[in-house]
């Protein structure tokens, strides 16, 4: 195969799609198998019944397809294989399913299709790290049904808006799910310094978003003589008590998911990819990176998923850090996280006092992705260039563009206040919500709030639609509006909820200080 098309991501070639090669390092043959894998789910959602372990099997597959998540075709020949046998074991009388993402010709009817698709993959995304811990909702497995069975035939151009907007209240779903199996297993954030230096024993670089993965590593290395970092994503487990307890848990290394290619080379020791984020992988670290879980990548050893009641074993990658020399510093300093809702909640007194007094004319946040492109500077400078009398939210690993910058508190509140991974989102609109009430506003969107949103890739979708689930207007979106979006799905969004681009810098905050 020697032709693809995709432009599920920000980065998508020309903001048109992607035809000879992903400018993720997705390969033609790799992304036919998905868009294969997607046709059969498609027909597994039509032709069986909603049921927990098909739900489980849907959401497991669809975070394999997540842009950077799994490269590795071997794994994804074998999943759609166990797809293609339980689309057989179903009802054969329904409608054929085409393949491929360019096989609806109706510009507007694929532009739902795939942005119903996008933000159901960030769904499965986080119904997965909650399915991980324990924690599933049937309904949620049920709407993942209902809306790939839409992706595939639906072409009322009304149902399936109404679609998409109801994947915004699910995501919101999922997103609470997750929060609470975080929060109930590793115990409720706190704000917390991490070191970004680097220690003078081996370690090991834990990165991607997997909070089980890390803690059953902490555990078993406990007594190897050598310490654990995060990197990307994982920066935020530092503010869970159940993970910071461990001594060896020494801070973060690096910065967002794109640096791989810097940063792994000096770490020295071994890396764990623990879910998507993963890029092409370079010749001078190719011998020590793992990849667990949905994360996938050809000649890298993978270790297995858990059997029941049993833990994943780590001890290949720990025997191997013990003999590998300590990681190059990068940097020597601190961050703060542990900004999740219930921490800023308790500071809602101050935050409101400090409203009152015109001390903080203004939030906005800044949550979302990281990327490689260059245009993703603007964040760096709307951060540096805000007033001292705004604070930033943010969430995802967009927070890298200005989390080291030293913008100072107010009052004792820091500048900005980091929520945590993507997923964490979901805090800031609690956050958002709980604001709303200790002013006594009848509508969220009269807060001193504004949105300057960077996204990535399809959890990043999901993210989205769950803001404008919850009442939130007068989004930007950037660094470009996704180029799934046909003309007249955006003009859409823009007329109903206000969604925006970006501009330059000066001008979006003068638009943002002004409530527009």
């Amino acid at each position: 195969m020697d032709g693809m098309f995709c432009f599920q991501c920000q980065e998508t070639f020309g903001n048109t799609g992607c035809v000879k090669g992903g400018v993720c390092g997705k390969r033609p043959a790799v992304a036919g198998i998905m868009d294969e894998l997607i046709a059969e789910l498609k027909k597994i959602a039509l032709r069986h019944k909603p049921d927990k372990k098909t739900g489980l099997f849907l959401i497991r597959s669809l975070f394999m397809t997540i842009t950077n998540a799994n490269f590795d075709s071997v794994a994804l020949e074998k999943q759609l294989a166990e797809a293609k046998n339980l689309a057989a074991e179903g009802d054969a009388d329904v409608t054929m399913v085409k393949t491929g993402v360019l096989a609806c010709e109706n510009e507007d009817v694929r532009s739902l299709r795939e942005l119903l698709t996008y933000g159901v993959k960030g769904i499965a995304a986080y119904a997965d790290h909650a399915a991980v811990l324990g924690y599933e909702d049937e309904e949620i497995y049920g709407f993942v049904f209902r809306a790939l069975a839409a992706a595939a035939t639906e072409t009322d151009i009304g149902k399936l808006t109404a679609m998409v907007l109801e994947c915004g209240s699910f995501a919101v779903k999922t997103m609470a799910l997750l929060d609470r199996a975080n929060t109930e297993k590793f115990g409720s954030p706190r704000i917390t310094r991490v070191r970004t230096g680097a220690g003078k024993r081996p370690g090991i670089l834990v990165s991607g978003h997997d909070l089980l993965d890390l803690q059953e590593l902490l555990e078993q290395s406990a007594d190897a003589g050598i310490d654990i970092y995060t990197h990307g994503e994982m920066l935020p487990a530092h503010a869970y008590p159940e993970l910071k307890k461990y001594p060896h848990l020494y801070g973060n290394y690096g910065g967002a998911w794109y640096c791989q290619n810097k940063e792994f080379p000096a770490f020295n020791g071994p890396i764990l990819m623990t879910t998507n984020c993963i890029t092409p992988v370079q010749q001078i670290y190719s011998g020590r990176i793992f990849t667990t879980g949905m994360a996938g990548y050809p000649g890298v050893p993978h270790i297995a998923d858990r059997k029941p009641g049993e833990k994943k074993d780590f001890s290949a990658i720990i025997k191997m850090a013990a003999d590998c020399p300590p990681p190059t510093p990068l940097e020597d300093g601190e961050l703060t996280v542990g900004f999740a809702h219930d921490q800023v909640m308790l500071l809602a007194d101050k935050v409101v006092e400090a409203v009152k007094a015109g001390k903080i004319r203004r939030f906005v946040v800044m949550a979302g992705c990281d990327g490689r492109h260059v245009s993703r500077e603007y964040y760096t400078r709307v951060a540096s260039e805000l007033g001292k009398d705004t604070v930033i939210l943010t969430a995802g690993c967009a927070k890298y563009r200005y989390n080291k910058l030293g913008l100072g508190d107010i009052d004792g509140i820091p500048r900005v206040l980091d929520a945590g991974q993507c997923n964490d989102s979901y805090s800031l609109a609690v956050i958002a919500l709980k604001l709303k009430e200790v002013f006594g506003l009848d509508d969220v969107n009269k807060l001193p709030l504004s949105f300057d949103i960077a996204w990535y890739e399809q959890k990043a979708v999901a993210v989205l639609l769950a803001l404008l689930s919850l009442g939130f207007k007068n989004i930007r979106l950037g660094p470009t509006l996704p180029a799934f979006l046909s003309p007249a799905v955006a003009g859409v969004l823009v007329k109903e909820f206000g969604i925006k681009g970006i501009t330059a810098p000066a001008e979006d905050i003068e638009s943002m200080m002004r409530g527009e």
